[in-house]
């Protein structure tokens, strides 16, 4: 049965993330030590040779897809944008930290919006149908490997949700410029919407295969 190859990347580092801001559906372009520290990445590493770029609207995806994946047509897919933070959207973890609203946030939850914002449960069901707009896209154009740009929280929730094997979204936590790769079938996804997970990307020289899936804190992005 034919497969499908993803490559899922996180975005490059914009000022917000540098200051713990928290920026979801917040626009912001990728900082010049941002943008550097991709370029250094892309010298350094062997990202995949993909025919075909899917990528959050928000620029900071794009730029990073531009980066990464230079000559390869980029296409925008508006669910895969980042979690919309609500009242917190451009507020420091320091400023929110003594509020009432972030602290009732914090214990988490499906159906547990930030003010204003959106729920865990409206990003996951998103996840899906940025994940179905890609794969319907890739067997319409023939595209057997495609590379996606999106955020740190759509990574994790992505991968925990629709992925196998089965972890908690906080093991799928990855550094910028880094994601994972899947495989997706019709019948897997037709009948159970979920894909392999085949592991970490790029093969970095310095990870440890035991350290594959090992958790990371997370970023807000």
């Amino acid at each position: 049965m034919k497969g499908y190859r993803i490559s899922i990347l996180r975005h490059g580092r914009t000022s917000a993330n540098e200051k713990s801001v928290y920026i979801g559906k917040t626009d912001l372009p990728l900082s010049d030590s941002g943008r550097k520290e991709l370029e250094e990445k892309r010298k350094k590493y062997e990202y995949p040779n993909v025919q075909k770029v899917y990528s959050s609207p928000l620029c900071r995806a794009y730029q990073s897809a531009e980066i990464l994946f230079p000559n390869r047509e980029i296409a925008l897919v508006d669910s895969l944008s980042e979690m919309d933070f609500g009242i917190f959207e451009g507020l420091s973890v320091d400023q929110c930290v003594e509020l009432d609203t972030y602290k009732k946030w914090l214990k988490g939850g499906l159906d547990n919006p930030p003010p204003n914002g959106e729920s865990v449960r409206e990003m996951v069901i998103r996840c899906g149908t940025a994940l179905n707009t890609v794969i319907m896209d890739m067997m319409r154009e023939e595209v057997t490997h495609a590379g996606v740009i999106t955020h740190s929280g759509i990574i994790m929730n992505m991968m925990s949700c629709f992925g196998l094997p089965k972890m908690k979204p906080l093991n799928f936590a990855c550094e910028v410029g880094e994601g994972y790769e899947i495989m997706v079938t019709a019948m897997l996804w037709q009948n159970g919407q979920t894909f392999e997970i085949l592991g970490k990307i790029p093969n970095t020289l310095e990870a440890d295969e035991d350290e594959m899936y090992a958790g990371e804190s997370y970023e807000e992005d």
